[in-house]
């Protein structure tokens, strides 16, 4: 387990954490989806956060572009709706340098193509 400043991370924060179904060790920029209270929930082992990358020459309907300057990270990077996961608390690596939260209008958004993902479109 990491120590943590705060024993969770907040909603719209970017974490290095490692993916269900990424290779043995490896860890990728994360951003933390689920809301505070389930976060913060005392019994609460998971979080839910959607992976990014930096291979933005690959467009998809899923994925929402972030920019640097809106994430405080060193490149833009894309947002993969159609694999949000739950992560273990344990699979956290650690705070992204430089990070700024991702505002709730841009989660609401990735929520929304994660309902396209799934097939549930109005």
């Amino acid at each position: 387990m990491i120590a943590l400043e705060r024993p969770y991370p907040l909603r719209g924060e970017i974490w290095w954490m490692h993916f269900p179904g990424d290779a043995p060790g490896k860890s990728r920029p994360g951003l933390v989806v689920s809301p505070d209270v389930r976060n913060s929930h005392s019994r609460a082992t998971t979080i839910l956060a959607i992976p990014l990358s930096t291979s933005i020459h690959k467009p998809s309907r899923f994925h929402l572009l972030l920019s640097a300057g809106e994430t405080g990270l060193r490149e833009d990077s894309v947002a993969w709706a159609e694999n949000i996961s739950s992560v273990t608390r344990d699979q956290l690596v650690r705070r992204a340098e430089g990070q700024r939260p991702v505002t709730h209008l841009q989660i609401c958004r990735l929520a929304s193509l994660v309902k396209l993902a799934m097939g549930c479109a109005e």
